[in-house]
């Protein structure tokens, strides 16, 4: 393949697999992540490039997102807080470890995220903050601490079990969820991943460059469709790439 078509199948992938998945919140490497390894990446060198590729995903989405101002500085920290540490532990673990049974489970457990979303028919329509304090506070806390843990150490659909986390057990509609999910998971969890992982292992710089603006564009266009579309549009692209995501890592 000569380099002028290898990078425009490189930007338009990325580019596509970053405008659903900020639409969505998450998901991007559905189709980013196997093209690098389609293109001849390694599967640790694949990880390393999409990961701080998507760190773009995340500016570009932050930057359509931060006009609203919808972000409350207090459920910031919190995912920050529990979300980070277990990124840097599951980056600094997985290249260590087989990925292919992680693959499987991931893959039912997503696949399952979408069917429970198509189930509950009200999910996410409405803003109904809950578990803001107290034990309930730490122990959905824990849960983005685990989540935290799959971000640094697999490669799709952890920003979709954020997502569904947020909406499900503190009570946010699916289009701040998407909101929270593409700022923090975006840009701070996948930035951390990212560097945890270029100092352990290698990433393909040359084809940086093409993924970075691709994944610019494509977060600052899902995050804008996001906010134009209501939550009824927000939860059936989440359904559709929950189920689509389980089932790639599975095939």
């Amino acid at each position: 393949m000569s380099p002028v078509l290898e990078q425009s199948l490189l930007f338009v992938v990325s580019f596509i697999a970053n405008l659903f998945s900020a639409f969505a919140g998450g998901g991007a490497g559905l189709l980013q992540f196997p093209i690098l390894i389609f293109l001849g990446l390694s599967f640790s060198v694949a990880l390393a490039t999409h990961k701080a590729a998507t760190v773009a995903l995340g500016v570009g989405a932050t930057l359509r997102h931060l006009r609203e101002g919808k972000l409350e500085r207090g459920m910031t920290l919190v995912i920050l807080a529990w979300g980070l540490p277990g990124v840097l532990l599951g980056a600094s673990l997985i290249l260590h470890v087989p990925d292919r049974p992680a693959q499987i489970a991931l893959g039912l457990l997503t696949m399952g995220l979408g069917i429970y979303s198509l189930l509950k028919r009200d999910l996410g329509q409405d803003l109904a903050p809950r578990h803001r304090s107290g034990w309930g506070l730490h122990q959905g806390g824990a849960v983005l601490f685990f989540l935290g843990l799959l971000n640094g150490s697999l490669t799709s659909g952890t920003g979709l079990f954020v997502t569904l986390w947020l909406v499900r057990w503190f009570g946010f509609d699916y289009k701040l969820a998407v909101a929270y999910t593409l700022v923090l998971v975006g840009l701070f969890w996948n930035g951390t991943g990212a560097v945890t992982l270029g100092l352990l292992g290698e990433i393909r710089w040359e084809w940086l460059p093409v993924l970075l603006v691709a994944s610019l564009l494509g977060g600052y266009a899902g995050a804008h469709l996001a906010l134009k579309h209501g939550n009824k549009w927000i939860k059936r692209t989440f359904e559709v790439l929950t189920i689509a995501v389980g089932v790639k890592l599975l095939w």
